[in-house]
Parts: C-alpha cells; sequence; structure tokens
C-alpha cells in the first residue's frame, strides 16, 4: 500500500507522521527546537533549524519502513512567520513568528492610514500584528540593509518544501495569512505590494493546497532511500491543515485547536469580516473559511503547570475538578502574549480575577482552561454574527487529550464536540493533501470521507452549559475594563 509522510511545523517542534492510503499511521515522531525572545513579546526562530529537524525527523521514521513505498510529502506549518533569503539562498535573519507583537506600530498604521476599507477589498482582511505584512513594513524601518537584500520571501512551511524540492512555492491558505495576498481572486495584491515595497517577482509561485509544487531533490531522495519521483506537495497552514486531518471541508463544518495557540475554523463560502475580529482566508480543500485565533491556549496550561506548580502532570492537576464545572468563582485571562482574535491587541495581559482566602490550586487551574475556551468563545459570536451558522465542532490540538478540557469546550459552547480518531490534525491533514496531490483520492473531500472517523462525542450539560453561560457574560466584561492598565 503507498505511504506519505505529513510534516506538522509547529512552534515546539516538527511532528511528523508516515501514513498508509487507509488512513491508518504506521509511524510517527517529533523533532524540538528553540524558540527565542530577543526583546519582551518577540518570537523568532532559525529557519536551519526546522531542516535539521526534518532531516532527523526523515531518518526516525523511515527506519524499518520500506521507502519505496512513499509517494509524496506535504506539509501543515504555523503561520504568518517571515523568512527572507538574499540573492545566494542564505538566511537573512531569523524568521519573526506568528506570535511575534513587535508590529503594534505598522498594524495600526494599516488599519488606519491605508484604512480598513482599503484593506478589505484588497485582500479580505485587515491588519493584525502577527500577519506577515507588518513584519515587513518592521523590517523596513528599522533593519532596512536586510529589508534592500530581500530576493525571496516565504512562509515556515514553505521553508521546508523549498530546501526539500527546490520550489519557491506556497499554498492559498497560508499566503491568505500574509496581508499580501488577495484570497477573493487567488492572486498576490499588487496594491499591497506597493504598500510595502516590495515586488510579486519576491513573491512565490501559488498554488492550491493538494497540488504538487516538485519533487524531492535527488539527494535528499537518495540519503533516505526515497524514490527520485517521490512529489513535494504545497501543503497548508496548521489550521487549514488541521481542519483537513479532522474531515472540516465543505460548507458548515467547525473546528476548534486547543495547540500553542487557539483557534476557531468554520468551513465557509466567501465572506469578509464584518466585525473586524475574525480572518477570511481561503481553506485547503479549495474553498474559503473564517479563522478565529487566541495567541496563547494550550501554552496557558503548560505556563501554568510548568512554570508556576512546576508540575507536567496535567492529569493529576486536572483530577476532580469535573465537579466543579460552571461553579467556579475564578476568572483567568488568556492574553499571555496579546491578543489576535477578537480585541487585536498586543499589549493585552493575562490575569488571574476573583481570588478569595479560600481560593484553592485546582481552582486556579479550572479558571486556566475556562479563560483559554471563554476566549474561544469570543471568536464563535463573532463568526455568528458575521452569519454563519454552527451546530457543533471538531476539537484537535494537545489540549484535546485532556478529557476535563473536553466537557469545559463542549459546555462553554453548548454544543457536541466530535473528537476525532485520530488526533494529529495538522500532520494528519498534511498527509491526506499528499495523498490528493499523488492521485490517491480524487478530492480533499474524498479523501475525508474515506479516512476520518469519530471516536468519541461529548455532549453538554444543560445545567453546566446555563452556568457557563453566565459566567461568559462576566468574562467579556473583563478585558474592556482593564485594557487602560494594559
Amino acid at each position: 500500500m503507498n505511504t506519505y509522510i505529513g510534516m506538522d511545523l509547529g512552534t515546539s517542534g516538527l511532528k511528523m507522521l508516515l501514513v498508509a492510503a487507509d488512513g491508518s499511521i504506521l509511524a510517527e515522531n517529533t523533532q524540538t527546537y528553540p524558540v527565542s525572545y530577543p526583546e519582551p513579546g518577540w518570537s523568532e526562530q532559525d529557519p536551519e533549524d526546522w531542516f535539521s529537524a526534518a532531516l532527523r525527523g526523515l531518518k526516525e521514521l523511515l527506519a524499518g519502513q520500506d521507502a519505496s513505498l512513499v509517494r509524496g510529502i506535504s506539509f501543515g506549518g504555523q503561520m504568518h512567520g517571515l523568512v527572507i533569503l538574499d540573492e545566494k539562498d542564505g538566511i537573512i535573519r531569523p524568521a519573526i513568528l506568528w506570535n511575534d507583537g513587535r508590529t503594534e506600530e505598522e498594524t495600526r498604521y494599516l488599519n488606519e492610514e491605508v484604512g480598513r476599507e482599503k484593506l478589505s477589498a484588497w485582500t479580505g482582511n485587515i491588519a493584525f500584528a502577527g500577519f506577515t505584512a507588518p513584519k515587513l513594513l518592521w523590517l523596513k524601518k528599522h533593519e532596512p540593509e536586510n529589508f534592500a537584500r530581500i530576493k525571496k520571501i516565504m512562509l515556515p512551511k514553505d521553508y521546508l518544501a523549498y530546501r526539500l524540492s527546490g520550489a519557491f512555492a506556497t499554498d492559498v491558505s497560508d499566503a491568505s495569512g500574509t496581508l499580501c495576498f488577495d484570497v477573493r481572486h487567488r492572486r498576490w495584491s499588487m496594491d499591497m505590494c506597493r504598500v510595502l515595497g516590495i515586488n510579486n517577482l519576491q513573491l512565490p509561485k501559488l498554488y492550491e493546497s493538494y497540488q504538487a509544487v516538485g519533487t524531492l531533490k535527488g539527494e535528499i531522495a537518495a540519503q533516505f532511500g526515497l524514490l527520485q519521483d517521490v512529489k513535494v506537495i504545497a501543503g497548508a497552514g496548521d489550521n487549514a491543515a488541521a481542519a483537513v486531518g479532522t474531515g472540516v471541508v465543505g460548507e458548515g463544518g467547525c473546528n476548534i485547536s486547543l495547540g500553542t495557540s487557539g483557534t476557531l475554523f468554520v468551513s465557509s463560502s466567501y465572506r469578509e469580516d464584518k466585525v473586524n475580529a475574525l480572518h477570511s482566508f481561503r481553506h485547503a480543500d479549495g474553498g474559503w473559511h473564517f479563522l478565529g485565533c487566541i495567541l496563547s491556549a494550550a501554552s496557558c496550561n503548560a505556563w501554568w503547570s510548568d512554570k508556576i506548580l512546576m508540575t507536567q502532570d496535567y492529569a493529576a492537576e486536572q483530577a476532580g475538578l469535573e465537579e466543579k464545572l460552571g461553579k467556579n468563582d475564578v476568572f483567568f485571562l488568556p492574553y499571555l502574549m496579546g491578543e489576535r482574535s477578537p480585541h487585536n491587541d498586543t499589549t493585552a495581559r493575562g490575569a488571574f480575577i476573583g481570588m478569595r482566602p479560600d481560593t484553592t490550586r485546582g481552582e486556579m487551574t479550572l479558571a486556566v482552561l475556562e479563560g483559554v475556551t471563554f476566549a474561544l468563545r469570543d471568536c464563535m459570536e463573532a463568526a455568528k454574527k458575521n452569519g454563519v451558522e454552527i451546530a457543533r465542532t471538531k476539537l484537535c490540538g494537545g489540549g484535546a487529550k485532556s478529557p476535563l478540557w473536553r466537557k469545559i469546550v463542549a459546555n462553554v459552547m453548548d454544543m457536541p464536540v466530535d473528537i476525532p480518531q485520530t488526533e494529529q490534525g495538522p500532520g494528519f491533514g498534511a498527509a491526506m493533501l499528499a495523498m490528493v496531490g499523488c492521485g490517491e483520492y480524487r478530492s480533499v473531500q474524498a479523501a475525508a470521507d474515506a479516512i476520518v472517523r469519530v471516536k468519541e462525542t461529548v455532549l453538554p450539560d444543560p445545567a453546566v452549559a446555563a452556568a457557563y453561560e453566565e459566567k461568559y457574560r462576566h468574562f467579556v466584561k473583563l478585558y474592556p475594563a482593564l485594557k487602560g492598565l494594559f
């Protein structure tokens, strides 16, 4: 049976899957690499670390496997990161990542001076601090010597594709998050290029997420015993890849991801966001979607447990808390890295609110999980204001492994939550895109229908959901009350 490789290029590591054509996972591994924070609110990585991780991961993934059965490789990748190469393909500077908050001034310039109406007309979106375009403006102002050297502008996963195949390419879902891309008409925006001072030759060729951009370089194929005609498929931004991996394709599907960041992904026909809170992007299945993104999700729980409680036994910390669902008096604002949807505020910060002398460790742990979920409910409400109807959702990401967090999501959203059989959302979706690109399935929808399965559905409890509805009404008042202090 043919096999396919899906790479999920995350912030903390590269997760890699070897998947058979029937959807069974044959092997997997994760290779980690560092993140640097050179200034408060900044976030950078060395793209060479990603490629080194890919080579280590391929060696481990294919050990003991029949490499000659591999037909294609594809990617899900952290979005918005700015990777720039010079005329000799040298990395000019570390990549500025999606959660970097240095571009407050440039974001304000784009939204207020260029104007939200023009941005929406040109790209389908307004500017958010994490997007690629504000990063280019920051670079132009603060590192003009580096800006002048730019020959190629690419996104993180596309650097991997470039090193593996030599193809200077990106896909439409990832391109959507640059603010340089006309989402409605599927082309780079020449108006945005003029604003940024770049030209379209510096931007990669555009592909659908399931299209082949090239084949594996001969020396890399030989290194791992792969055939030289292994196709390299464009892939997708991590959220679109996760949606594919959970079967959220076509009109009306929803996926919530509890990863380092948190996302609400709603598959939809093309619509511009009327409330300036969400992103209107192309989907990996050839359609469109709304995306709401909170910058800190499972990373909030990791911060609280690892750094404050000094434990990585998450299950033990959450044990016995189910009886407190809907009854917790403590609130947590999850804005550790600022916030994107819906507040678009790089200065926002995390906060615990409502503690008393008898507040327990467990109540604060529960508040962290609830606060992240309330922030995602903010995104859900913004989607509803745009006329989107959502009846149920899939759930994926590291946080989705927590039975307690699953129940919190079901009750805060007050809807059924489906847990996919395979929880490796972006990596699994990337492997599915490789299958489509190699002709294993005729479409992304066909692949999803054939191999995506739900293993469990978590239903809301009416009484708990009602209690959370009241708590959410209090939660939405907290950010406006504290905004001036941030």
